[in-house]
């Protein structure tokens, strides 16, 4: 009643640790929930006269179980058996309450009864542990099939959790091991091949067997000589590797499935035809070089052995010529100098190809051209304008340029066409050029060819004309002055000049001139030899001098 005292008295913990206890508000208290906690609890309540009352409350204690273990049948099971074996034993241990075990194949839940059924069932085992958890333990029994070799299984423990909920643990998956019997044998190459079934010869080639039967029957591998087998190998794997496969290993291949389990009607024997391709060296007809005359013709024959039949193909610098063993040239020209190629290949085997080729060199005099050159500026050349002449040619042997004049260059290959060389001049217009012109000539051991560039009237260059004609008017001019200054000093006497005999000594008293004196000797000889004709018209032997 209100205001009144809790009388609080614990008479017996019935051995629970830790034990139960009361609050102030006469709640009972559960430390540390345990499984043997789950049961009801009774709460009585005596008011003297007013009488008593009870009331009671059911207490669930949850536990999540261990992880989900599943232990599959490691044997071998038969899909021959007509019942159903065991598959596999599911464990989930220490829950509460006890958990519910279901089982998978591929992913999709199998509803199983739990009675014995020649096409399966389940059964399920459970134990209290010492700890008073719940352990489930559930095994499988099916009747298996073929389509089970591939099949995926596993299991899933369902358990509850408070307030309705609940969780799911899944095993691991598994696959079993079975035993069934062949009923499809599979035959064939496994190397690289064509479509068409045909092998390179000198390949590695495996041929497969394979049955459909588990586990792994016998396998015997032979080839048919003459409606008899030739047994080449025995084994489980059954596979037959031929190294190195040349073209007598042609032929048919069989392979047959050891299983006596097998029902009579299944085909346990399979043959395939084994076709090596091969294709030998090419052979031409003439040798790796061919030398023809110009403007002849030639047929060059190309034989080839393989299998199946090789196509033939001619090319002459990635050109094609045409199709077919025989190459025929007409009317040869220096462009038909070269490579030639015969290529054989098989239509059906791509990879295999062969080539084989000659080089054919045209015998001929040499062919020349010239570049002709036109004039810098108003049509026509001037006097000293620069100039490069270029000759090219080609012929077999090799040509050789020459110039009439010195300076030219040597015969270098033109890049972009082949068997031509060329060589250049550069020189300066002259009039004499203009005359005789300039000429390059090519020679071979079949004779020659010549060119001549000719350059037309050639003017003298205006600026240079002027030059000369006023040093020339100078020249003369300056010389006009020098001998009229002379020629009137000569007249007049000019205080320069004296008296001097022609011959003998000089008088006494007047020095000798020396030639390392004031006058000299050239001077001397001038005013010789400019009056000598005067001196000797006059009437003594005296001579005028400066």
């Amino acid at each position: 009643m209100q205001g009144s005292e809790l009388q609080v008295t614990m008479h017996d913990t019935r051995g629970r640790s830790p034990p139960y206890q009361l609050d102030s508000q006469g709640r009972l208290v559960l430390a540390e929930a345990q499984v043997g906690d789950e049961r009801d609890y009774v709460c009585v309540v005596r008011a003297g006269a007013a009488g008593t009352a009870e009331a009671t409350a059911r207490l669930s204690v949850f536990a999540k179980p261990e992880a989900t273990e599943v232990s599959p049948n490691k044997g071998t099971l038969s899909v021959m058996e007509d019942s159903a074996q065991e598959i596999a034993t599911c464990n989930s241990r220490n829950g509460n309450p006890v958990p519910k075990i279901t089982w998978y194949r591929n992913g999709q839940r199998l509803e199983m009864p739990v009675e014995m059924n020649p096409e399966g069932y389940m059964t399920s085992r459970t134990v209290r542990e010492a700890s008073g958890l719940l352990s489930l333990t559930s095994t499988l029994y099916l009747r298996l099939r073929k389509d089970d070799r591939d099949a995926s299984f596993h299991c899933a423990a369902h358990y509850s959790l408070p307030e309705g909920r609940h969780g799911r643990l899944d095993s691991p998956t598994f696959h079993l091991t079975l035993h069934y019997p062949t009923e499809h044998v599979q035959f064939w190459v496994d190397s690289p091949s064509t479509p068409a079934g045909w092998v390179r010869e000198g390949d590695t080639v495996q041929l497969l067997c394979r049955g459909d039967g588990s586990p792994s029957p016998e396998y015997t591998l032979f080839r048919l000589q003459d409606e008899q087998e030739e047994v080449l190998n025995m084994n489980l794997e059954g596979n037959l590797t031929l190294e190195g496969v040349t073209r007598g290993q042609s032929g048919t291949y069989g392979c047959r499935v050891e299983d006596y389990d097998a029902a009579d009607d299944v085909q346990l024997s399979k043959t395939l035809e084994l076709r090596v391709a091969y294709l030998d060296p090419l052979e031409l007809s003439e040798g790796k070089v061919l030398s023809l005359p110009l403007n002849s013709s030639a047929v060059v024959n190309c034989s080839v052995h393989g299998l199946p039949t090789p196509a033939l193909r001619w090319t002459k610098d990635s050109t094609p010529l045409g199709d077919g063993p025989m190459l025929s040239l007409s009317s040869i020209t220096f462009d038909s100098n070269g490579t030639y190629i015969c290529e054989a290949s098989l239509p059906t085997v791509p990879v295999l190809s062969r080539t084989q080729n000659f080089t054919l060199l045209v015998q001929g005099s040499p062919e020349l051209r010239a570049a002709e050159v036109e004039p810098k500026a108003d049509g026509s050349w001037r006097e000293g304008d620069e100039v490069t002449l270029i000759c090219s040619t080609r012929g077999h042997p090799e040509p050789k340029l020459s110039w009439s004049q010195l300076g030219g260059s040597p015969a270098e290959p033109i890049p972009g066409r082949q068997g031509w060389v060329s060589s250049s001049l550069t020189l300066k217009v002259t009039s004499a050029l203009s005359r005789d012109g300039i000429s390059c000539e090519a020679s071979n051991p079949h004779g020659n060819k010549r060119h001549v560039f000719h350059f037309g009237t050639v003017s003298p260059q205006t600026s240079q004309a002027g030059v000369a004609v006023m040093a020339v008017a100078v020249s003369v001019g300056l010389l006009l002055l020098v001998v009229a200054v002379f020629y009137c000093m000569r007249r007049k006497g000019g205080p320069g000049c004296r008296r001097r005999r022609e011959k003998g000594a000089p008088p006494p008293g007047e020095p000798e001139l020396s030639h390392s004196g004031s006058e000299r000797p050239e001077q001397t000889g001038l005013l010789m030899g400019g009056a000598s004709g005067g001196a000797r018209g006059g009437s003594g032997g005296f001579r005028d001098e400066c």
